[in-house]
């Protein structure tokens, strides 16, 4: 009992450790990091968006028709995540909770949206994942902006 004790004590560090090395660059100061260029996790980020996103934001992240209009029960379409939308107007710790929580949790109030939150659906990392695969869709001078903006977000 002892020796099993001791050989799944080490089996967990290891995967801790694993974990750690993995997610280490997009996990920085209790913070969300996003990267362009990793290609294990676009990978993995364009396969999560293609089934839990792409059928509300667009297989091509163009979103919806007329996404900056309300319907007629108060609620906004889907914005494209490609350069068009506001997607990267928006730093990636805000990016991270309205994916996880909702845009609903995260707004406040009475806000009301189609969006679902992920908590429970997708791990940490798989959103990580999926927003790195939209920020990799943009063009170098956007990532670039986007980058600026997560400078000077406190």
């Amino acid at each position: 009992v002892r020796k099993s004790g001791k050989i799944m004590l080490a089996v967990s560090a290891v995967g801790v450790l694993l974990i750690g090395v993995v997610f280490w660059p997009y996990l920085t100061d209790g913070r969300v990091s996003l990267t362009a260029d990793n290609g294990d996790v676009l990978a993995q980020g364009a396969a999560i968006y293609a089934k839990h996103c792409a059928s509300c934001h667009g297989k091509n992240l163009e979103g919806q028709q007329n996404w900056r209009t309300r319907l007629p029960d108060g609620r906004l379409p889907a914005p494209p995540h490609d350069e068009t939308g506001h997607t990267w107007h928006h730093p990636d710790e805000l990016l991270f909770k309205l994916t996880k929580l909702g845009p609903a949790a995260v707004a406040g109030g009475n806000y009301k949206s189609d969006m679902p939150a992920y908590v429970g659906t997708l791990t940490d990392a798989e959103i990580i994942a999926v927003l790195s695969y939209i920020k990799s869709t943009w063009q170098p001078s956007i990532r670039q902006r986007h980058d600026a903006l997560n400078q000077r977000t406190p």
